[in-house]
This record gives C-alpha cells, structure tokens and sequence, in this order.
C-alpha cells in the first residue's frame, strides 16, 4: 500500500486552485485533473467510482456489516484564490525548534515567533513548502486520508466496516462545493467532512456567512473647477466602510465574535467597489450585522442623493450546529475515536465554512474533522507527517464503530 505521505506528495503537486467569482462550477478546469486521477485510482482499487462534469467524484466501498449505517467521508480538491498553488515545491523537515528556512535564495522563514503552534511539533516531521506557495493540505491532506482509507479496504476487505460512500467536491474554498452534490445519490445515512485543521479537532458549529458587495456612483470633473461638483465614489466607499463597526473587523475578533472584512477595494472618481464578507455564529447577531450595512447605506443615500451607493448582500450558508444538534451520536462517536488512538478530541467553532454546512441542510448532516495541517491558505502552511498518520488511523476507527452498531438503533435515521 502507498505510504500516506506519498500520496499526499502526489496530490499537492496538481494546481487545483479555485477561482472567485465565477458561475460555473468547477470554477477552474483544472480541478478536473485531480477528480479524474482520483476516480482511477479508486477505480483501480476495484471499487465503483464516477467522475462528472462539474468535476465531483463519487466512490462507494461496499461494507461486510450491511446493517450497519452507511457513512460519507468527503474532502474537497481545490485550493484557495488567496495564494498559488501552482508547482508546490513540498519537503519534508524534521523539526527540532526554532525557525525554519524555507527559502535561502529569498530569505523566508517559518518562525514559531509568528506562527506559535510549531512548538507543538518539537520532534516531528513536517511538510513545508518553499514559501512560495500555499502547501494544499487544505484539504489534500483530507483527500490523501480517505484515499488511504480506501487503499486499506481494499487489501484488508474482511476488516469490519460498513458501506462507505466517498465524495470529493470542487470549489469549496469559493463557496460552491456542495452546489450540484447529488445527497440522493450519495447515499449515505450522514457523513463527516476531512476538512479541519490541527490534530484532535472536531467542528460542529460554524458561521453563518453571507457576502457583500458595494457599488458607489460618483462624479467626475477637472479638480480646479470641481467646488461643489465633484462626487468622489472613492472617498464615499471610504466613508461607508468607516461607518461599520471598528471593532468588528477579522484582527479583532476571535472565538465566537463574528466580523466584517473587506477583502477587496477598486476605483477611481466615477465608480468604486468594495467586497465584503459577513460572518456570526450567532444567527441574531448575524442578521443585526447585515441590518447595520444597510443602515450604513441608507445614510450614504440620505447624504448624498437616492442611487449613489447601491448594497447587495447574498446569504452563503448556515451555521450547521442546529442540524448536527440532531445527530449528536456524530460528535459522540468522533470523541471516542479519538481518545481510542490517544488524540485529544477538542471542539471548536469553525471561524469559516466548510462544505458540510450546506450538506447538513441538504439532508446529510455532516461534522467536520480533523485533517491534521496548520496555517492554511497561505505560504507558511504546513502539516505534520504523524498528525495526517494519526488523523488516517481515527477516521479507520470512526469507521469500526459504526460498524458494530445496527442502523435501527438510530433514531434519527428513521
């Protein structure tokens, strides 16, 4: 069987990278590449497996417990807009403290001064990059850990476990990866997501989120004889963004405190846009943000004339903890995988989304685990070899659980 971190190697090293703002789904063509060598290799491994055209991959690893709920494990293959991932120059390097040069020729380092979790992983080996691009453990470690799951039913079929149904999803990172997962044709009972960070986590609570995009109309004219005339959309767009609240902004914010953050800004005299994201755990507090942005434009508009700044606001997802209340055997059964392999299960609130969000309102409530990795979508990513070995091993005995239980004996699955 391929070693675990082999495979990862492999994956890292196919540009998956997502695209913001596009319709179609996959927003780039390039995550067909990966879908497609996953759905071989599975294919090759003797199991059922499909490959679509909006580039999602279905497997199904049939079970020797057939009354055994039927679990989902899934993970998604692209990477985030926010760094490359093009030509990922992974290594392998083992940690004995301190910083670690990444890159000699341009002098970029990963210092545990910025990025304190290092001091966790004294004595591990750890998957790096050269600094110049994002590492794609997000969510390739996830995908490599279900692979390997799949390479090991494959050569041990007698091992006890249900069915498994797989699925690898496009765009996650844009907000689009459950858009055209068939739930129905899945068919699993529920399932979990490979998509968390640090060894030991499991994530049932998430943001509520939604994005915002402002569009300011100003008017131009030669700044000499502009007195009274002039209506600079930039500076308007800079106001706006001073009447939202300063201390809800990302640098500020931490556990269950949502924000706004404004990921982009463009313009000139005449036009100027700004892209927001909104994000609260809480679903009151989440709608009072959005009320305060519309407020906000409102007053633009009173000052300045009807039309001059116009306010979109789309909802993205939901925060998954009202369905996952409902199948509490999900976080349940994770703790005591976990604590079985000597992992520490931690439960934390998801400071983002993941494609279980959206699955558990689509009617397949899905938690989300563990990958095993650190600072993900940026230059400084990494992941511990014994954390994705560790995280393998909990997801194999998730498994094992399930099956030594009966499907009827779960009332939320009637």
């Amino acid at each position: 069987m391929e070693k675990l971190v082999n495979r990862f190697l492999r994956y890292v090293s196919v540009d998956t990278q997502s695209a913001e703002d596009k319709e179609c789904v996959p927003s780039t063509e390039k995550q067909h590449v990966l879908a497609q060598m996953l759905c071989e290799e599975l294919q090759a491994m003797g199991y059922e497996a499909e490959h679509d055209a909006h580039a999602y991959v279905y497997a199904t690893i049939p079970g020797n417990r057939p009354n055994a709920p039927v679990i989902g494990l899934i993970a998604h293959m692209d990477t985030s807009p926010d760094c490359s991932g093009k030509d990922v120059k992974a290594k392998i390097v083992h940690y004995e403290g301190g910083d670690i040069l990444l890159n000699e020729e341009k002098g970029i380092v990963l210092s545990p001064a910025q990025y304190e979790s290092l001091d966790r992983y004294v004595g591990k080996d750890l998957i790096v990059t050269d600094g110049t691009t994002l590492l794609g453990a997000d969510d390739k470690a996830g995908v490599s850990e279900i692979m390997q799951l799949a390479a090991y039913y494959a050569e041990n079929p007698d091992a006890p476990h249900g069915t498994i149904k797989i699925g690898f999803t496009p765009d996650e990172e844009v907000g689009n990866g459950p858009a055209f997962f068939d739930v129905e044709k899945f068919g699993a009972d529920f399932g979990y997501t490979l998509d968390g960070g640090e060894l030991g986590e499991i994530e049932y609570e998430n943001f509520n989120a939604a994005s915002m995009k402002v569009h300011v109309s100003g008017l131009n004219i030669h700044p000499g004889s502009a007195k009274d005339k002039m209506v600079n959309a930039c500076l308007i767009a800079m106001e706006f963004n001073a009447l939202l609240p300063e201390q809800q902004k990302p640098a500020y914010t931490e556990g269950y405190e949502g924000f706004f953050h404004l990921c982009g800004m463009e313009g000139d005299v005449e036009n100027a846009e700004l892209a927001y994201i909104i994000r609260d755990h809480d679903a009151k507090k989440f709608e009072e943000k959005k009320a305060v942005a519309e407020a906000a434009a409102s007053f633009i508009n009173a000052k300045y004339g009807k039309g001059t700044l116009t306010l979109t606001i789309k909802d993205s997802y939901r925060n998954m903890k009202e369905q996952i209340e409902k199948h509490m055997h999900l976080i349940e059964n994770a703790r005591k995988a976990m604590e079985s392999e000597d992992v520490l299960p931690i439960t934390v609130p998801i400071r983002g989304g993941t494609d279980g969000a959206r699955l558990s309102f689509m009617g397949l409530p899905c938690p989300n685990l563990c990958t095993g990795g650190a600072n993900f979508h940026g230059r400084f990513e990494y992941i511990p070899v014994q954390s994705m070995e560790k995280t393998y091993e909990v997801v194999k005995k998730l498994v094992e659980i399930y099956a030594e239980t009966d499907r009827a004996d779960y009332a939320d699955l009637a």
